[in-house]
């Protein structure tokens, strides 16, 4: 702890909880820290200790500090207010869950409170991201599913608008975010299939326009080209809903020489996709096979088991909530980024 992170010792005891309703002077007197210092902890100084920080935003949890949100912005401009941008596709179970379970446990004992803003199918996504730029309803802005030129990206940093994205582009300039390693996903994935005796390959892709896609994409290709096995990309998408990626499934599989290995980027896919494979009669594990990416808790219930590889969105959410407080504080975005690897166990 730095020296101006030290006041002298209150006359009240630390450590006892509030009688009444917390306030900032409640948890200095328990800390024995200034206000001021008690105000920068909450707000994620990036100048004092990160052991401070954790101390104060702990103990405002504990005791239910809520913060005076309209003196807040009245005195910092500042609206403490974090907007999660969701769009409305399942191709990851519980993606939104598991997103909000992993930021709010970021925001937690901070000034910051996060808003859900969702961005509906027949809206440009770039709206909402103007909405709320425009609005002031924010201070930073979290959203999903970027693209190799996503116009989101480029408007905040032309804005200078703090956000943090739930996956990468392909711009010269370095932005914030946090993202899954889908090429290393793509050819673990293959490698499995192929090391299980499985000739031909296919991959369920999203659209063509998302990044994660080229990068899942490549993968499934650099490891089926290593081999030298056959392979396809299903016609079918991740957006797609269940029934028509189950449709598709068993048609192609009535069709000369279909796949024997499915590589599901999604758990909602990887069951339709499983459920195709039961209904045309097919054994999964003697007939066919299936490797999923497992999002969500209850993919692992489904039976037959099935290979699966692991992305932990609560985490993904976490990493962003803190790289977001860190922008918001001015850090520059090409220190702000983070890069999550598949966790692979075949056991």
């Amino acid at each position: 702890m730095s020296s101006t992170e030290i006041e002298e010792p209150r006359r009240a005891r630390r450590g006892m909880p509030p009688s009444g309703k917390p306030t900032l002077r409640t948890i200095a007197e328990m800390t024995g820290l200034a206000i001021t210092t008690i105000s920068r902890a909450l707000n994620n100084a990036p100048e004092l200790s990160q052991e401070t920080r954790e101390r104060v935003q702990k103990i405002a949890a504990e005791i239910g500090y809520l913060p005076d949100r309209a003196a807040l912005r009245l005195k910092t401009g500042r609206t403490h207010v974090i907007s999660l941008i969701l769009d409305p596709h399942d191709e990851i179970l519980g993606f939104g869950q598991s997103m909000v379970n992993g930021l709010t446990a970021a925001l937690r004992g901070t000034a910051y409170h996060l808003v859900i803003t969702p961005n509906f199918r027949n809206v440009d996504p770039i709206e909402p991201v103007r909405h709320i730029m425009r609005n002031r309803m924010a201070d930073g802005i979290i959203f999903s599913r970027t693209e190799p030129d996503d116009p989101r990206v480029k408007l905040c940093l032309e804005e200078n608008f703090p956000f943090v994205s739930h996956g990468r582009t392909e711009l010269a300039a370095p932005h914030a975010f946090v993202d899954y390693d889908n090429h290393a996903f793509a050819y673990a994935a293959a490698r499995r299939l192929i090391a299980k005796g499985w000739r031909k390959l296919t991959i369920i892709l999203p659209p063509t326009r998302f990044t994660f896609g080229n990068h899942l994409r490549a993968g499934f290709l650099a490891a089926v080209k290593e081999a030298g096995v056959a392979h396809e990309i299903a016609e079918i998408t991740l957006d797609d809903n269940a029934e028509a990626i189950r449709r598709a499934v068993m048609a192609r599989l009535s069709q000369p020489e279909p796949p024997d290995g499915y590589i599901c980027s999604g758990d909602a896919a990887a069951l339709a996709v499983m459920a195709g494979l039961t209904d045309s009669g097919r054994v999964i594990g003697r007939d066919v096979d299936v490797v999923a990416k497992q999002t969500s808790s209850i993919f692992s219930l489904a039976r037959p088991k099935v290979d699966a590889i692991y992305e932990d969105t609560a985490l993904a959410g976490e990493q962003i909530g803190k790289l977001l407080l860190r922008r918001i504080a001015g850090e520059a975005p090409e220190d702000l980024q983070w890069l999550d690897k598949p966790r692979i166990d075949w056991t």
